[in-house]
């Protein structure tokens, strides 16, 4: 049984290896729908300057093997003191901040 933030109880099973996505109807009752929400992570919004930074830093992120998420111009990635050490040595600019992540957590990359 799951319970929702409203109190309501209902059964989920999922299947072994299911993902859920935000957005994702878990259950609809009396008209009422129970969606998948993310919930907020520390994240590191980073804010290239320019392109060439912005090459600079997708490159340092790719080295780590870390999913990243777009939001306008920002690079939104999950917070790591790995990350946010070579953000610091190369002068790029970032923001620790927490918000819903939508993209993959570390250990779901693959080649």
């Amino acid at each position: 049984m799951v319970e929702a933030p409203d109190g309501a109880r209902f059964p989920l099973e999922l299947a072994t290896g299911t993902v859920l996505r935000p957005g994702q109807v878990l259950h609809e009752d009396s008209g009422r729908a129970y969606v998948v929400v993310a919930a907020p992570e520390d994240v590191l919004v980073i804010r290239p300057r320019d392109v060439a930074e912005a090459a600079r830093v997708g490159h340092l992120i790719g080295n780590l093997h870390r999913d990243i998420e777009m939001d306008g111009a920002d690079v939104v990635a999950l917070a790591d003191t790995a990350l946010a050490d070579r953000l610091r040595r190369a002068a790029i600019p970032f923001v620790e901040d927490r918000r819903a992540f939508h993209g993959r957590a570390p250990g779901e990359h693959a080649h």
